[in-house]
């Protein structure tokens, strides 16, 4: 058996963990659905859900990947068994192979944004243009595929001459440049009240959609599903601690999707622009708003050179988890080079008619962003406390560390956390029927 890949160290380790989960689902889909489904209300039950479910979830995907040293079918399969392991495995690669092809089309377009802020610029003259491209299918198509083609060279460079290597200048550079737009935004005249009006709780705009909407953004955004994390996880030195590293990423995540926020909404507000505007947020509101903005080509073109790279990372990611999953239970059958060209080959299938028909990608992003990353998240916890145990359970996540707080939360990762989602997944579903 070919031996595992292993990180090369704790702060390598949170870096390109952040890489994985700070990505469109911070900058592109926190802002569009925290205005969608019931503005600050939404993200008062985002936090509680990271906070509660989100982070203990992640600690059981990374002590599942790092038990099995597998990625997800061969996890899945040791912890449910060859029959039903091998369905759900399935299940979930499949679902991050349609997941990745929509996802790879919004990364294109935030690069053909990116290109387009840097070389013209958003302004009256220059806006049909920009839209004329935006909607040319064929033409975010090519540079999908190119995108793709990028992501494969990096995930079969391996661990770390590829994504470690790439995560090191990346995830720096958002930082720098989101938390410099942050101060900017809020010192436009009249951001600070716009925004202190806008994050006023209504509690009464939450129903099932929003709750669940809620929810799938927490676990969109930290990668849970039962595919990233458990990939990663099964890259986790044997003395690294989970608790603290799983704490870090998900403040890290959260603090991302704040900033982005924190740039997004109050700029949006303070020049009387709609921040409804669901998936199309970033490429409809956004250039009108660079266009307004006191050097608004510079700092447009710099958010969006730092979320095209964000983006660029969680799409490496959606990758690597089928070239780190397949190879581990096929041994001499299928080489971990194969399975790239044929990813490959399924994905540029796939991106060709979402490229073309771009509508598709709202309704993709419900079933396989947020309910199939809820039920995938599920299946992991369950893996792991079910299938594997109670004592594997616990000392992949706390060592030797016994007492009454570990049995509490590993009855939580066992009980609590699967029905909740399950039981608001359920609920979400009878809803919308």
């Amino acid at each position: 058996m070919q031996r595992r890949q292993i990180f090369s160290s704790q702060f390598i380790t949170v870096l390109t963990m952040v890489g994985v989960t700070v990505g469109l689902g911070n900058v592109w889909r926190f802002p569009y659905m925290m205005g969608q489904f019931g503005g600050s209300a939404f993200l008062l039950i985002y936090l509680f859900f990271t906070l509660a479910f989100g982070i203990p979830a992640m600690t059981a995907e990374w002590a599942l990947g790092r038990a099995t040293r597998q990625g997800t079918l061969g996890a899945m399969r040791i912890a449910f068994g060859p029959v039903f392991g091998t369905a759900a495995g399935v299940l979930l690669l499949v679902t991050v192979l349609v997941a990745g092809s929509y996802y790879v089309v919004v990364v294109a377009n935030v690069i053909y944004s990116t290109l387009f802020s840097v070389t013209q610029g958003f302004s009256d003259a220059t806006m049909p243009g920009f839209e004329a491209g935006l909607s040319n299918g064929w033409l975010q198509y090519v540079a999908a595929l190119v995108l793709m083609l990028l992501a494969l060279l990096v995930v079969y460079r391996g661990l770390k001459k590829g994504i470690e290597a790439v995560s090191r200048v990346f995830v720096p550079f958002f930082g720098i440049v989101v938390i410099y737009l942050v101060f900017h935004a809020l010192s436009l005249e009249g951001a600070m009240a716009r925004l202190a009006d806008f994050l006023k709780p209504d509690l009464a705009a939450l129903g099932p959609t929003e709750i669940f909407a809620a929810l799938g953004q927490s676990f969109f955004s930290l990668g849970l599903g039962g595919t990233f994390l458990l990939v990663y996880g099964s890259y986790l030195a044997g003395d690294a601690n989970i608790p603290r590293s799983a704490l870090l990423t998900g403040l890290g995540d959260v603090g991302s999707a704040l900033l982005a926020a924190l740039f997004i909404v109050p700029t949006i507000l303070a020049f009387g622009l709609q921040i409804d505007q669901g998936p199309g947020l970033i490429f409809s509101t956004l250039p009108a708003l660079f266009s307004q903005m006191p050097a608004g080509r510079i700092l447009g073109s710099a958010f969006l050179l730092a979320l095209s790279m964000m983006a660029f990372l969680s799409y490496v990611a959606a990758i690597e988890v089928i070239a780190g999953s397949i190879p581990d239970s096929d041994q001499g059958v299928v080489t971990r080079k194969r399975v790239i060209v044929v990813v490959g080959l399924l994905q540029a299938l796939l991106i060709l008619p979402i490229a073309l028909e771009p509508s598709l990608i709202g309704t993709l992003d419900l079933i396989f962003g947020s309910g199939m990353q809820v039920f995938g998240s599920a299946l992991a916890l369950l893996g792991l406390t079910w299938g594997l145990g109670r004592a594997t359970s616990l000392q992949q996540i706390f060592g030797t560390a016994t007492g009454r707080w570990t049995r509490f939360y590993f009855h939580w990762l066992r009980w609590t956390i699967p029905v909740v989602l399950l039981a608001i997944l359920v609920n979400y579903v009878i809803s919308a029927v």
